[in-house]
């Protein structure tokens, strides 16, 4: 592979040049207590940092970046760390996802504006993930991933504990009367005990092996654990990788093509991963040129078996998967479903990453013969109610739900939702279908991640665990349950969710992948006629901006002016 030279990397317009510019670049880099010999023909290599405290998931990420930069040092670069806007799940309102695209955007912007040859993306809560590689695409700077890694298992009462997925099981107990307040406070001590992460199968965890796969981090990255030693040896080594990347000009455009995208499909599949990766992954390939919909994960989902065993669909956890072999292991148990000779960020082909990887837990990662599931653990619906498609993760949910019609019983946002969800009057049974609207891309606004709709307390306790939901809302990658999502358009938008009414009958058939509102079509025409588009919520800043530009779930959810990459022009520096 071609290597550059010290004058051709990008960083040599701000320092290497005989101008008064460059004069005052190197003039203050001394005055960062740097000499020319630390930095002078050395790729600079930006560690874009999304450490913060109030970002549990990250709160190890200002330590290990110190790894990375003795990475870069070891291969003779220049570390610089830029910290980045930090997109929490566990604390960030309304929702992270209303910020995905302003971290995409910083991330460009940095990447653009400063003497960067090569980017350390540092990150792996939910949105974070997305948000960086997608900035990156756009600058198309030579980048590679550093997961934060999953937290160690929960433990309560020496049971194991997903975070996320354990949460939602133990609050429907409480509510059912089942658990009480000190133990609830047992399992609030247990259920989260080290940086990293959710270590279910979530968002998280998804996304960051949807990185992997697409071949932006080092193998096997993705599901170390946020406090092993072998992930401060992997961001080490991610720091030296970086390096080499710089001289060699490896660009996302040059990785990111549409067999990458497929392979990201397949692994989401196979791994029984978040419904939220549809959206992401329809984002990050608009930037890439790749067209994606949501049929290619329909069609995928057909003949991808679930080989992860991991909760939320399954039994284990992350350090599970990663002591059972990883995503290396799982892909190569799928690899006559992968396309082998693609590159990646190492240099070398996803089959040369693979050689040799191997599962050495059949219970964890299961063999093509004994699947969790015989299919994807994604379906994607579409009818009169989700026209521009909906998703589900039928494996998640009751079966008896997956063929299922039921009246509907609506609610105009969480808050609406909260305040009547008991409401001894509502005539509200197991068979009922709980519909959510107003909480989509702009409805929300943001799409919270408010679709696994709360069963009612006096359900519950008669032992009610699942029941249909159907919302324009996004749910945690950690929740399950029959819960239909992104219904698209939403109804914030004038989708046929806006027109459902209380007892309108609603059919769920998830192996015809139908979700119709079963209400004569005049009737409906009558009920769009009459219906009114509801106000902003926003009057400036940021949220004008979103509410302007937002797409659609099964368009990914980006701003309409961010798809693709290049466009703006590089800074003058003289």
């Amino acid at each position: 592979m071609k290597r550059l030279t010290p004058e051709q990397l990008r960083s040599h317009r701000w320092y290497g040049t005989e101008s008064l510019r460059s004069f005052s670049h190197r003039a203050r880099t001394r005055q960062l207590g740097l000499s020319a010999e630390e930095h002078m023909g050395r790729p600079v290599i930006g560690i874009l940092n999304t450490w913060s405290e109030l970002n549990p998931c990250h709160i190890h990420l200002r330590e290990r970046a110190q790894d990375v930069k003795r990475g870069v040092w070891q291969a003779g670069g220049y570390p610089v760390e830029l910290p980045v806007m930090s997109l929490s799940e566990t604390f960030q309102k309304p929702t992270t996802m209303l910020y995905r695209n302003l971290l995409a955007m910083e991330t460009e912007e940095v990447l653009r504006s400063y003497p960067v040859d090569a980017a350390v993306l540092m990150g792996g809560c939910d949105k974070t993930t997305p948000a960086l590689i997608m900035g990156a695409i756009s600058m198309d700077l030579p980048a590679i991933f550093v997961p934060a890694g999953p937290m160690i298992p929960g433990n309560w009462r020496g049971e194991v504990l997903g975070s996320g997925s354990d949460m939602w099981r133990y609050w429907a107990d409480k509510r059912a009367g089942l658990v009480d307040d000190a133990e609830m406070s047992g399992v609030e001590e247990g259920i989260a005990r080290s940086p990293g992460h959710c270590m279910t199968m979530g968002t998280a965890s998804t996304m960051t092996s949807v990185a992997e796969v697409l071949g932006m981090t080092l193998p096997g990255a993705a599901s170390i654990p946020a406090v092993a030693s072998a992930h401060n040896r992997m961001a080490a080594a991610t720091g030296r990788r970086a390096v080499e990347i710089a001289w060699e000009d490896l660009r996302p455009s040059r990785i990111l093509n549409a067999e990458a995208y497929a392979d990201a499909v397949t692994a989401v599949l196979a791994l029984g991963g978040s419904t939220n990766a549809v959206i992401h992954l329809v984002a990050m390939a608009r930037r890439s040129g790749v067209e994606l919909t949501l049929d290619h994960f329909d069609a995928a989902s057909l003949r991808v078996p679930v080989l992860a065993d991991l909760r939320p669909s399954g039994t284990y956890v992350m350090e599970d998967f990663y002591l059972a072999g990883g995503l290396p292991g799982l892909l190569s148990r799928i690899a006559d479903l992968l396309h082998l000779d693609r590159p990646t960020v190492t240099g070398h082909s996803l089959g040369e990453v693979l050689d040799g990887a191997g599962v050495f837990d059949d219970k964890v990662i299961r063999t093509r013969d004994n699947p969790l599931s015989t299919e994807g653990g994604l379906a994607v619906l579409r009818g009169n109610l989700a026209p521009d498609g909906a998703v589900i993760k039928h494996v998640a949910a009751d079966p008896r739900l997956l063929k299922h019609t039921g009246p509907a019983v609506v609610f105009d946002g969480h808050r609406d939702l909260m305040r009547r969800i008991n409401d001894e009057s509502l005539p509200i049974t197991a068979d009922s279908v709980l519909v959510l609207r107003g909480a989509g891309p702009r409805g929300g606004p943001g799409m919270p991640e408010h679709g696994m709709l709360p069963i009612p307390d006096r359900l519950l306790k008669m032992g009610v665990r699942d029941m249909l939901r159907i919302s324009d809302a996004r749910m945690s990658g950690t929740s399950y349950g029959a819960c239909v999502l992104h219904v698209a358009p939403e109804s914030h938008v004038g989708g046929p969710l806006a027109l459902v009414r209380d007892g309108d009958p609603i059919t769920l058939d998830v192996e015809a992948r139908r979700l119709s509102l079963d209400v004569p079509e005049e009737e409906l025409a009558r009920r769009r006629a009459a219906w009114r588009p509801p106000e902003t919520v926003f009057r400036r800043g940021y949220g004008t901006l979103y509410d302007a530009h937002i797409t659609q779930a099964d368009e990914g959810c980006d701003f309409d002016f961010l798809a693709g990459s290049g466009g703006a022009p590089e800074p003058d520096t003289e």
